[in-house]
C-alpha cells in the first residue's frame, strides 16, 4: 500500500465515554477514518503511525441524522469509524501520557 495514502486514512481519534471504557478494558481504540478506507488499510495505518501490533479491526458507517437549528433544517454528514483492537501488551497514548 502507498505510504502517503496510509498517512491520510486516520482523520482523528473518536473520544467518547464508550471509547474510553473500550480502551481501558479491551485495548480497543476508536478512530474517525475516511469514507473509502478498508480494514487492511486501517490496520496498516495504525501500525505505521503508532508503532503497535493490531489484532482486529471493525468498521461502522455512521448514518446522517436530521438536525434543526430554529427554522433551519439540515442533516449531518455521514462518516465512518473504526474500532481497532491491539494485541496484548500494546497501547496508544494520545495525550502526552507517561
Amino acid at each position: 500500500m502507498n505510504q502517503e495514502r496510509l498517512m491520510k486514512i486516520l482523520l482523528a481519534p473518536h473520544m467518547s465515554e464508550k471509547a474510553a471504557i473500550g480502551a481501558e478494558k479491551r485495548r480497543e481504540y476508536v478512530f474517525e477514518v475516511i469514507q473509502d478506507a478498508t480494514k487492511p488499510e486501517i490496520k496498516s495505518a495504525v501500525e505505521l503511525l503508532f508503532n503497535t501490533q493490531v489484532e482486529s479491526v471493525r468498521i461502522v458507517n455512521v448514518k446522517r441524522k436530521p438536525k434543526k437549528f430554529g427554522q433551519i433544517q439540515g442533516r449531518s454528514k455521514p462518516w465512518k469509524k473504526a474500532y481497532v483492537k491491539l494485541q496484548v501488551g500494546q497501547e496508544i497514548q494520545f495525550a502526552g501520557g507517561q
